[in-house]
């Protein structure tokens, strides 16, 4: 197994993969969806600062996978950032044959796994945090696990959620949504689970303090010691409202 230390300004990933030519697809794919974004951000500034939905007049596929999660979600097009490209990097892991990809930029992660894989849970100082895993089943097809916090990380929130987790097979949806539960779920007022897509958001799991919720499907949880030395910084976001 090749673990990889992937960093491009703000973009700090971490990279499991099984081969070289694996490795070697997915840092290429990330240079060009960051490259992507930061091209669109150039030709409009706009796209960076909003916090609400805004769809660019020209970008690739990553661009455009977040201004569409954006709209999905309610959230500006940066929600995104950090899922639509860490999806872009499993993608490319794919197309060059691999049937494991791991890759979690900055808490939000992209893989594919012909195994069961156990995901950390981090909630900075909740109880619960670092004392769980999801324990994900083998999945064919890419899956999404993106996290948001208004306690843990630079990202902007307007809500208190040591953490909310969203899985879904769209990984920019997964991060848009995580953003938009996380700027407004409180222990009194779970109103927007009802806003959820269930056409794209599969399961998500809310952690604020000792209180916790969740919604859809979400992987089993068991008991595990996390080791903080493999959690990738959370800067994966360009300074976006992720």
């Amino acid at each position: 197994m090749i673990r990889h230390h992937f960093e491009l300004r703000e973009t700090i990933a971490t990279i499991l993969a099984e081969r070289q030519e694996h490795l070697d697809a997915a840092c290429e794919a990330l240079r060009t969806a960051r490259h992507d974004v930061e091209r669109t951000i150039a030709r409009e500034p706009f796209f960076q600062a909003t916090f609400e939905p805004f769809r660019p007049q020209r970008g690739g596929k990553t661009v455009l996978r977040m201004a569409g999660a954006a709209e999905s979600a309610g959230v500006g097009p940066m929600a995104a950032v950090a899922g639509a490209i860490a999806w872009a990097g499993v993608e490319a892991m794919v197309g060059a044959g691999a049937r494991f990809g791991v890759i979690d930029n900055g808490g939000d992660i992209a893989l594919v796994s012909d195994r069961e894989v156990r995901v950390g849970l981090h909630a900075g100082d909740a109880p619960v945090s670092d004392r769980f895993a999801f324990v994900v089943p083998p999945c064919e097809q890419i899956l999404g696990i993106c996290t948001s916090s208004a306690t843990v990380g630079p990202s902007i929130s307007f809500g208190i959620a040591d953490a909310v987790t969203v899985f879904s097979p769209d990984v920019a949806l997964a991060d848009a949504w995580a953003t938009a539960v996380c700027n407004r779920i409180t222990p009194d007022d779970q109103s927007v689970l009802d806003c959820l897509d269930p056409a794209g958001v599969t399961g998500l799991l809310a952690i604020i303090g000792e209180w916790t919720c969740s919604w859809g499907s979400v992987p089993r949880l068991v008991r595990a010691e996390v080791d903080e030395e493999l959690i990738t910084a959370g800067y994966g976001r360009l300074l976006g409202n992720g």
